[in-house]
Parts: structure tokens; sequence; C-alpha cells
């Protein structure tokens, strides 16, 4: 499994309104604690790492195919 980092950049942004459960916002404030990382930052970097790995999981599994269909 792949590790996640927080890393330490700005980029131009674009202002979304999203809900998050009470428990969640406290479990991710929970690890934010003692870091420099806010929780914006937090929550682009967990979509990118979830992005990424759903691509290598599309990658992986069409790979698996292919070498079904040529076995």
């Amino acid at each position: 499994m792949a590790t996640f980092r927080f890393k330490y950049d700005k980029k131009i942004t674009m202002t979304k309104t999203i809900r998050f459960p009470i428990r969640l916002v406290e479990k991710i404030e929970k690890v934010l604690e003692g870091t420099e990382s806010t929780f914006s930052s937090f929550i682009i970097q967990a979509c990118e790492f979830a992005l990424e790995n759903m691509e290598k999981e599309k990658t992986e599994e069409k790979k698996q195919e292919k070498e079904k269909t040529h076995s």
C-alpha cells in the first residue's frame, strides 16, 4: 500500500462547498495537530492520492485482463 505524505505548496484554487461528517472532521483535525498542514491542504492531498491510486488500479486491471486474453 502506498504511503500518504504531507506536501506544502500553493496553487490556483476554486472554492467548493462540501459537507463532512463531524467524526471525519474530528479525525482529520486530530491527525493535523502538530503539523503545518491545513484542513484544506489535507483534503486536496487526500483526493490527489486517491485519484492517483485509482488510476494505478485501473492500469493494473487492464494489464491483468490483457494477460488473461493472451494466456
